[in-house]
């Protein structure tokens, strides 16, 4: 037990580097989109979730290419572009942009 810890201590992604501090501290983002899902969506705005969007999509994409791959990393990422995307769906619906579609698919 205490060798596989060591181990994990002294990996190229363990708890002395930034593979591992970094995803840490990104799950913060993860944790405030889950928090704003409680806020109305009047308050969403558009523009920063895309911005969202984008970033955690194109840092999934580092967290597969980056050797060695940084799995923690990747969930961090995926898990926040899974609540940026709701929350950007909640904006468009806001917005109208979904409910119209609906609408028109409805009248045909």
């Amino acid at each position: 037990m205490a060798s596989s810890f060591r181990a994990f201590l002294n990996s190229p992604v363990g708890p002395k580097t930034t593979h591992f501090w970094g995803p840490v501290a990104n799950w913060g983002f993860v944790l405030a989109g889950l928090v704003d899902m409680k806020k109305p969506p009047e308050m969403i705005s558009g523009n920063m979730t895309t911005a969202m969007c984008i970033y955690s999509a194109l840092f999934m994409r580092f967290a597969w290419m980056v050797q060695p791959r940084n799995y923690l990393l990747l969930a961090c990422h995926a898990s926040n572009e899974t609540v940026q995307l709701y929350q950007l769906s909640r904006w468009a619906t806001a917005q109208g942009y979904l409910s119209e579609k609906k609408e028109e698919a409805s009248s045909q």
